[in-house]
This record gives C-alpha cells, sequence and structure tokens, in this order.
C-alpha cells in the first residue's frame, strides 16, 4: 500500500469530490547563523528556491478508508522574498492545504525539507472549516531530505496533540506511528551524524585514559547504558572520532539533533563556557602553576576570592579557535567587571552572614539535613553499625563505643537513644574502603573511609558526636572536645568526612543517581514511546537536555583527567567508584517515600500528612520534598486515570510494555535481574514508577545540585580533597599543626589549584538560565488537547505554587532551626521557581545542567 521510501511525499493526490482549503499556520525557526557543516545554508537555502527545491508539506487524516486521506502537497511560499529571510526568531508562514470536503480531521503531517540547511519547525496549527484548530506541536530540527547529503534523511512526520495509545490510534496513522519510532531506533550501526536523530546504547568506553575500566556489561563493572554514537575503537578499547573532536562547534560527543541545547544566548554561552574552561583554563593554570603559591595560607587567602580576586593576567590564557577567550567568559561571570584580568568569585551564602559561623559543629550537623548532600543522613537501628563488607578489610563492627559518646546524649544510654531514633549516621565506610589502599598510593594523596555519628538534640538540632576514620589496616575515633574548646584534630577529622561528602555527593549522589541512571529511561522512552502515546508527552518536559548535558559531562567533568579527577580525592578511581556503588542502585528505592523509609528517617503514618511522620521533624529537604512529592504523586495519577480505564489497559499497552522492558532489560541490564523493579501490569506501579523518573529528575537533582555553590563555593567549608592523614595526638606532626593550625589545615585540604578547578565549575553549574522551564510549568501549552488532562496540569500547577507558599512560612518559623542554622543560609533548594543566576534555589523539569 505504502512506497518503499515511506513516508514520501505523494505528488500525485486526485481529490475525489469538492475540494476546500484548509489554512495552515506554521511557525519555524531558520537556520541562519554561521554553521560549521554547512556554512552558506542561508545562500543555499535561496538558490534552492529558486530551482524550485521548496519545504512540502502533507496532510494525513484520521480518517479510516482503503488508504490514507491525504491533502494535495503544499509548500511554503515566499522563502527568500519575506523579510525574515534572516530573522533570528520565529517566524510565521500561511499554507494552503487542499482537501477534500470529506478529508475530515488531520492526525499527522508529513515533512520534506529540500533545503541544504536545517529548519526549526515550531508548532503548525490547521483551521478547520467550522473555525476550530488542530495543533501540530512540532519543536524539533527538520534536516534537509535531499541534494546536499550523500545519504539523504527521511521525511519527518509530525502528529497532532490529540493522543492515542498504540490500541486506539486510528489505522490510518498506524504506519505513520511506526515509520517515526523506526527513524528513531535506528539500526545499531555506523557511527552516528549531526543531523541524526537517532536513540541507541552503548557502554561508557568513552571516557578515555589509561587504567580507567569499560564501565557497563559485565558482572565486576556494571553501569547504566548511555547514548550510542558509533564512534570507531581506539587501541584501548576506548571510542575515539576520527580526526579530532573540535569540528563543532560544540563538542561533538553525538546526541539525537533534538537533544542539543536551544539556540538561546544563555545556553549556548553555558556550553562555550564549559568547554573553554575545562580545555583551556584548567590546563592553563596547571601549566602555570609554578605561579600560584600551592595551598591557601589561610581562611582568609581563601576569603580573598570573593573580595579581592585572583589575577589572570600573568597567565597566558589563550583562546580556543571559534570561541572566545576563557579570561573574557570567566570574567562575563564574574560580579565585578571593573578589572578585565580579575577572577573574582561572588561570595558564596554560607559567609554572606557571618564568615565564622560555617566552623560550628551544629552548622556542620545542619548542612547534612539542608546542604548540598542532604540524601544520605539515616537513622541508626543497631550500635555499633555494621560494615557489609567482607573481613578482608578489617573488623566488619565499627570500633564506636557507647563510652566514646556517652557524654553527648543528654543523660539517656546508648539502647534508649537507638530505640527512641535519636542517633544517625553518616556511613562512607562502605563505598570507599575497598579503594583506601589504591588511593592512597597516589602520591600526595590521604583518604579514609568515614563515619560520622550524630545525636539529635531536645531542640530538634543534630550534634556530631563521633567520627572514626578508617583504613584496611587501621581504626580511629575522634570525638569533639567539650563546649567552647577547639581540638584541631577533631576539625581535620571533619575536613575528611567532608571531603568525603563532597566525593560522595558529586559521583554518586549526582552524577550516576541522577545523570547517568536516568539515561536509559529518555533512550528507550524516545525508541519505544510515539510522540502520539500520552505517556511521552507526560514526560517530554522532564527528558530536556539531559541528554546534553550528560553528553558534556563524559567529555569534561567524568572524562580521565577531567574535573572530577583533578578535584577529587578519588582521583582516576573516581568513575569505577560510581559503578561499585551501582550495585546496589534500585529504582524502586529512589522515590522520596522508599528512601526516606530505607534511611529510616520517616515512618508510615497514616495520621500524619502526606502519610509520613518524619523521625526529625525538622529535616527540611524531607519536609520540603514530601509537599512536591505529593504534589507530584497527585498529578500522575490523575493524569494516568484520564488515559487508562483499568489495570488491563495498561498491560495490553505494547509501546508502554516495550519502553518498560528496554529501560530494565537494556538501559540497566546489568540489574535486570533485580527483584524490586516495578512491574508495569497496574496503574498503580505505572503511577509509582512515573512519579519516581519525575522526582529524581525534578527535585532531587535540584536539591543536590542548584544549592552548590552556596556551601561548596567556599572550599574550607566543603573541600573535594584530602592529603594527609589526621595527625597522632603527641606526635611531630601534630606539634606542626598546634604551632600553626590555619597553615596546617590548609596542607590537608583542596589546594589552590583543585580550589579554582571546583569553584569555578560548580560557579556554572548551580546557575539557572533565564529561559528555564519549572516544576508546574510548561512552555509549550499545546502539548495535548485533552481537557481533563489540561486540568489536571492547572490543579498541578496550582499545588505547586502552595509548596512554595509553604516552603517561605516554614522559613519565616522561628521554631525551624536547621531551616537557617547559624550561618543564616535559609533552605530554598526546593523552592520551585527562581530567577536567572545563582540563587540556591529552584526545581527545573528537567536535569538540564
Amino acid at each position: 500500500m505504502f512506497p518503499s521510501n515511506f513516508p514520501a511525499i505523494q505528488q500525485k493526490v486526485n481529490l475525489t469530490g469538492h475540494a476546500i482549503i484548509l489554512k495552515g499556520s506554521l511557525l519555524v525557526k531558520k537556520q541562519n547563523s554561521f554553521d560549521i557543516v554547512n556554512p552558506l545554508g542561508v545562500v543555499t537555502d535561496a538558490v534552492s528556491e529558486a530551482i524550485g527545491l521548496k519545504v512540502i508539506l502533507q496532510l494525513i487524516s484520521i480518517t479510516s478508508t482503503s488508504k490514507p486521506k491525504l491533502s494535495k502537497p503544499a509548500r511554503i511560499e515566499n522563502w527568500t522574498l519575506s523579510s525574515s529571510l534572516l530573522a533570528k526568531d520565529e517566524v510565521k508562514y500561511t499554507i494552503n492545504f487542499e482537501v477534500d470536503a470529506d478529508f475530515g480531521t488531520p492526525g499527522a503531517v508529513v515533512v520534506q525539507n529540500n533545503h541544504s540547511s536545517e529548519i526549526y519547525f515550531v508548532s503548525l496549527s490547521v483551521r478547520m472549516p467550522r473555525g476550530s484548530k488542530v495543533q501540530f506541536p512540532c519543536n524539533s530540527w527538520v534536516y534537509r531530505s535531499s541534494g546536499f547529503d550523500l545519504v539523504p534523511k527521511p521525511n519527518r512526520i509530525f502528529f497532532s496533540n490529540h493522543l492515542y495509545l498504540p490500541q486506539d490510534t486510528p489505522p490510518s496513522l498506524v504506519p505513520y506511528r511506526e515509520a517515526d519510532l523506526k527513524q528513531l531506533q535506528g539500526n545499531g550501526t555506523g557511527i552516528r551524524q549531526h543531523s541524526e536523530r537517532i536513540y541507541d546504547y552503548d557502554i561508557y568506553n568513552d571516557l578515555g585514559g589509561i587504567g580507567r575500566p569499560k564501565l557497563g556489561g559485565s558482572k565486576e563493572m556494571p553501569y547504566p547504558r548511555r547514548c550510542r554514537t558509533g564512534r570507531i575503537q581506539g587501541l584501548l578499547g576506548e571510542e575515539t572520532y576520527p580526526g579530532g573532536q573540535n569540528l563543532f562547534p560544540i563538542p561533538f560527543f553525538y546526541i539525537p539533533s533534538d537533544e542539543y541545547y536551544s539556540s538561546s544566548k544563555t545556553a549556548s554561552v553555558l556550553v562555550q563556557t564549559v568547554r573553554s574552561f575545562s580545555h583551556t583554563f584548567i590546563p592553563t593554570l596547571t601549566s602555570f602553576g609554578g605561579l600560584l603559591d600551592k595551598y591557601f595560607d589561610s581562611f582568609q587567602d581563601v576569603e580573598s576570592l570573593y573580595d579581592r580576586g585572583f589575577d589572570l593576567s600573568k597567565l597566558a590564557l589563550g583562546a580556543i579557535e571559534g570561541i572566545d577567550s576563557p579570561l573574557d567568559i570567566l570574567n562575563d561571570l564574574s560580579t565585578d567587571h571593573t578589572n578585565k584580568s580579575l577572577l573574582k568569585f561572588p561570595i558564596p551564602a554560607v559567609l554572606e552572614t557571618d564568615r565564622q559561623a560555617w566552623r560550628s559543629d551544629r552548622e556542620y550537623a545542619r548542612q547534612l539535613l539542608a546542604g548540598t548532600h542532604p540524601i544520605l543522613i539515616q537513622c541508626l537501628t543497631e550500635f555499633p553499625p555494621t560494615s557489609g563488607l567482607g573481613d578482608e578489610y578489617g573488623s566488619r563492627k565499627s570500633t564506636v563505643t557507647e563510652e566514646h559518646i556517652s557524654r553527648f546524649l543528654e543523660g539517656t544510654t546508648v539502647q534508649e537513644a537507638v530505640a527512641n531514633k535519636k542517633l544517625f549516621l553518616v556511613d562512607l565506610h562502605d563505598i570507599f574502603m575497598p579503594y583506601i589502599e589504591r588511593i592512597n598510593k597516589i602520591p600526595d594523596i590521604y583518604m579514609y573511609a568515614t563515619r560520622t555519628f550524630l545525636f539529635l538534640r531536645g531542640d530538634g538540632t543534630l550534634k556530631p558526636i563521633a567520627i572514626e576514620l578508617s583504613t584496611p589496616s587501621s581504626r580511629r575515633v575522634l570525638v569533639p572536645p567539650e563546649e567552647g574548646e577547639t581540638d584541631y584534630l577533631w576539625e581535620l577529622a571533619k575536613a575528611h568526612t567532608a571531603a568525603n561528602d563532597s566525593g560522595a555527593h558529586q559521583l554518586v549522589g549526582h552524577w550516576y543517581g541522577c545523570h547517568a541512571c536516568m539515561e536509559p529511561f529518555i533512550i528507550a522512552a524516545h525508541r519505544q514511546l510515539s510522540a502520539l502515546h500520552p505517556i511521552f508527552a507526560f514526560l517530554k518536559p522532564h527528558m530536556k537536555y539531559t541528554l546534553q548535558i550528560n553528553a558534556l559531562d563524559r567529555q569534561l567533568l567524568i572524562s580521565a583527567s577531567g574535573i572530577a579527577e583533578q578535584g577529587f580525592t578519588p582521583k582516576m578511581y573516581c568513575m569505577e567508584l560510581t559503578s561499585q556503588a551501582y550495585k546496589s542502585w534500585k529504582f524502586a528505592m529512589e522515590g522520596l517515600l522508599a528512601d526516606l523509609i530505607k534511611r529510616g528517617m520517616a515512618v508510615p503514618d497514616p495520621a500524619a500528612k502526606h502519610g509520613m511522620k518524619l523521625v526529625i521533624e525538622d529535616y527540611p529537604y524531607a519536609a520540603d520534598g514530601l509537599e512536591i512529592w505529593s504534589a507530584l504523586t497527585k498529578w500522575t495519577q490523575e493524569y494516568v486515570d484520564v488515559h487508562y480505564k483499568d489495570d488491563a489497559t495498561v498491560q495490553n499497552d505494547a509501546e508502554l510494555q516495550a519502553w518498560w522492558s528496554e529501560v530494565v532489560n537494556v538501559g540497566h541490564g546489568d540489574l535486570k535481574d533485580d527483584p524490586t523493579w516495578f512491574k508495569m501490569d497496574s496503574k498503580l506501579g505505572l503511577t509509582v514508577a512515573l512519579t519516581t523518573f519525575i522526582w529524581i529528575t525534578t527535585a532531587n537533582h535540584a536539591a543536590v545540585n542548584f544549592s552548590q555553590y552556596a556551601y561548596a563555593g567556599f572550599i574550607p567549608n566543603r573541600p573535594t580533597a584530602t592529603y594527609l592523614p589526621v595527625p597522632e595526638k603527641g606526635s611531630m606532626e601534630h606539634r606542626k599543626l598546634l604551632r600553626n593550625p590555619e597553615e596546617y589545615y590548609f596542607k590537608v585540604i583542596s589546594n589552590k589549584m583543585e580550589s579554582f578547578v571546583v569553584m569555578s565549575a560548580i560557579e556554572v553549574l548551580s546557575g539557572h538560565a533565564d529561559t528555564e522551564e519549572y516544576i508546574g510549568q510548561r512552555h509549550i501549552d499545546i502539548w495535548t488537547d485533552n481537557e481533563e488532562a489540561l486540568e489536571a496540569f492547572d490543579r498541578f500547577a496550582e499545588d505547586i505554587d502552595k509548596v512554595g507558599e509553604t516552603i517561605l512560612s516554614r522559613n519565616k518559623d522561628p521554631s525551624f532551626k536547621n531551616r537557617h542554622g547559624p550561618v543564616k543560609v535559609p533552605y530554598k533548594a526546593l523552592y520551585p521557581t527562581s530567577s536567572k543566576g545563582i540563587t540556591g534555589q529552584g526545581v527545573p523539569n528537567s536535569i538540564s545542567i
């Protein structure tokens, strides 16, 4: 029935009855800036128009007949004659579609781009005879279908916003639905090209570096799959492009064309900044490191980065061809523009009110509930805690005893404190211990596997009461000094735990827990869920730009000798550590409720708000998170109810089942036998799975990302590397420490080079773009025509607004001591919206940074 090059534009359409005109309004963005692939695009497009190679559209009706009812091919006229030839913004064209009077409602449109340049289709609106409109939300690049490409791209298919489950699809649209998915799936071969939109899988074999293992595809090094690029294999099995990577304005790790950041200035500057920063600024600083003192001299020396800045004029910072100098870019980020050779960092929120308050034990503990990584603390259910590792790493039981901590328990015994849920733990022992010996063989590096014990005081705040520092051959316990006294050994122990937490936060909680683990869900959604599918439309805002930022991260952040390896203690073992952590990852445990229960931080309680009672009532991340989780659950449940009448409808949805099967068995294939995976056999299972995915991509990611600069922008508060062990009391090193505590402290934690690297990176990564789309928002208002779904979303948006009001109200309540703490930084990481820049708040719809 259909030609072999389906979906082709059918030029000969015989109208059988009275013909009518359906007027279409097409909104596009032209490719008019310099394009390294086709630098003369505007000129060649004009030539194409002159010789009759136009952009052609053809409507397909949802009316069922022996073959699809088609409009006559319609061309975009006056492309070059319009005043918008060089327009930078959206351009509107009127298109006349000639159809039979009984054509019915259009459900799809085929687009053939005969120009030499790609065109961004924003939307198509078709006015029906009685005045109603059929909307086609496109939001996609359409590449040339013929002409300049050696391998022409297939014509594109766009569907209206009337969504269908596969089993309900009008027969006339079924072949187009299937053809569009086949375009997206590809055949698993070949080097992917910039203009393609193929989604496929591969292991992490593209991070480079000798001695770094491939991640994924083995029991020893399991990992989620990434987007396949098809680059050729190097001598060590790593992927590489022939001829290098700098052929494109954006570093070219292939991602499907619609996954690139928008053409907005903010997004372009972000990509440019990160690339320039990583490829030029860091290596130049390293090369000219002799011009820098290796260590900070004092806390005031660190603070001078905000007060006076660092003069870059003596460093030869060259620009990469085609992009600005990193000095200019970093200066653009600076809060001080009076001296263009000055690298001056904005003052982190942790220092704004009181530059000494961060040092207190109370603030150290508060940040475990309301800082950059508030998802690690757990309630102790046994004392002492036991390791899950083997005996080869020493005693499995912690060496912290009741004698160590009894004086801090406000008159209760350890057993009573455990029973009353008053003892808490931040346990980074098992994740780091298998690597401690290898890490400590790296020159000038020293690391412990750490445990931090805390007690919940009567006023609702936490007090750190013991720190255990472990290696395979040693165990050591330090406790805090008496109130008002200073013990520098204790301060160094806190620094070691903070550095470990920074590594766990960036590598485990942030990178693999959010970015890497969500990528397979996104790839599978594009491969198995049609754009016509209600669940694809539901998920689309939460998948935006994630593949772009993950590709950048593979180049710059987590690659061999990248930002993570330069800035964090585990160095070359950074990514290998995340693979070991992934072995225990369970998607079913990543939703907020499951996570809080798993960590013992909440218990189910039907009488409590949201059905969950927090063990620490003033736990800002959890309290605010429950408000968002509740709103998400309600919205997801209502949306699922609109499109699925019963559990059988879920079970019979072939695309949904294929999506979930591919997520589990391919994208997370190394963990496919985990029995905790949700079963996609009921409305409830679907609702919880969708809610969990959206939670991770919105609130969970926001909680660990956008407050980074507020706390980690001051390296002594959140060091990322450690060089020396904590001295033994009475030793020569201890005497050195006592003679000059600050000088010794800065020889233990991150040096100047690492601090510049980390601070510059998180300054970029902690900011919001001015075009950000936040939870409860949809910039594309024609995403569906289903009134019930639109009304449900309006209710969700109202619920999210109320979450913001609740957070502001809580921050004004002085009884919530953990929401501000000694540093007087209000907890607003989960406040739904934000202005542009570094604000420490805002929950974007997706992992886009």
